[in-house]
């Protein structure tokens, strides 16, 4: 797999390509990569329409993205599926997360209904976990998947401006402070997708090297 490109100023960087339209998502991403890598999201390629998620897990909607994109690219792509599991909903929103209030529903609207879910369900039972796969293909063939996971609790009412999704709920164990309240440096120690990003380039040195 050939991923390294050189710069003007002598740098060699993985060039990779993000099978999102997500700029907070993209964002998150290359603080977690680094200098070592230049991101482009399809935001940078108009031509490349979003890839639907039909799949039933985060590994399958993951592939199926990284997948389709790397058919028309030929730089690395990645994607990533990633969700919020709570033990009181059976799991839910899982796999919907992004869209559990509905197609067009935003950040706001996805905790509102998470929360209402909650109380509507009765159960002293707040145990949740954020879960993430990484899918990373080129020339249109999988390369490998990586994943992540942190465990935690949802908390009564929003806390925190940082981050995204259901960041303002999800208090990671052994923290006090939501996802929302950490400062970003450390949230990419601990999170579902710092972990899954740590084993991707855990693999991509070893082809390197």
């Amino acid at each position: 797999m050939d991923t390294n490109s050189q710069k003007e100023d002598g740098r060699f960087v993985v060039e990779l390509i993000l099978a999102t339209g997500n700029p907070n998502k993209t964002r998150e991403f290359r603080e977690l990569l680094g200098p070592e890598f230049e991101v482009n999201d399809l935001n940078s390629f108009p031509e490349l329409r979003t890839v639907d998620e039909p799949g039933r897990t985060f590994t399958e909607n993951a592939t199926l993205k990284a997948m389709s994109v790397s058919k028309h690219r030929p730089e690395l792509v990645i994607a990533d599926d990633s969700g919020l599991e709570v033990e009181a909903l059976n799991g839910a929103p899982g796999i919907y997360s992004a869209r559990y209030a509905g197609e067009n529903a935003n950040d706001q609207d996805n905790i509102r209904k998470l929360l209402r879910a909650l109380c509507d369900a009765r159960s002293k039972e707040k145990s949740a976990r954020f879960a993430c796969v990484i899918a990373a293909a080129q020339d249109g063939k999988l390369f490998g998947t990586f994943e992540g996971v942190v465990e935690g609790r949802i908390v009564a009412l929003p806390r925190g401006t940082n981050g995204f999704g259901y960041d303002p709920v999800f208090q990671p164990n052994g923290f006090e402070q939501t996802f929302a309240e950490m400062p970003p440096e450390l949230k990419n120690k601990i999170s579902h997708r710092a972990q899954a990003v740590a084993a991707l380039r855990h693999a991509l040195r070893g082809i390197e090297n």
